[in-house]
């Protein structure tokens, strides 16, 4: 073999191990990846139904719900403008509370009710996560609009 065909092959052979990492590498990327839903895209069926992703917003007022096994709790999270049912089997975070911002990471079943894998709450009076009320905020404007239409 030529030092010319060595060089081309040792120069095709990094271009093809290059390529099949960055595959991988995007493809590990891409499975880990958590997507944000507010309650209203989550009703609009935006969210991916059996794919993990996050939801925000507050927990609605008299929803909060303990099963008979004592680990598993029911309640919703609002974005003012729609609900969704959240099942949640664990300790809960001490800093949650109804009417306060949570968000929720998990998959949403065909029957509409979010089974979550994990749930955090806010950490003081002034911080919610940039999601959560990026959504609050858009619920408020659209419930705003269709009452002045």
């Amino acid at each position: 073999m030529k030092p010319r065909h060595k060089k081309m092959a040792v120069i095709a052979l990094s271009v093809s191990a290059l390529t099949v990492a960055v595959i991988l590498v995007l493809n590990v990327f891409q499975s880990n990846l958590v997507f944000f839903f507010s309650p209203s895209q989550v009703i609009a069926k935006e969210a991916p139904i059996g794919k993990s992703f996050r939801i925000g917003g507050l927990v609605e007022e008299g929803s909060l719900k303990r099963e008979g096994d004592g680990t598993t709790m029911r309640f919703a999270i609002t974005d003012t403008a729609e609900a969704i049912q959240i099942v949640y089997t664990g300790i809960l975070p001490d800093l949650f509370k109804e009417g306060k911002g949570v968000v929720a990471q998990g998959k949403i079943a065909e029957n509409g009710i979010f089974y979550a894998d994990e749930v955090l709450a806010k950490h003081d009076e002034n911080y919610m996560p940039p999601e959560a009320a990026s959504a609050l905020e858009q619920a408020a404007k659209a419930q705003k609009t269709s009452l002045t239409q």
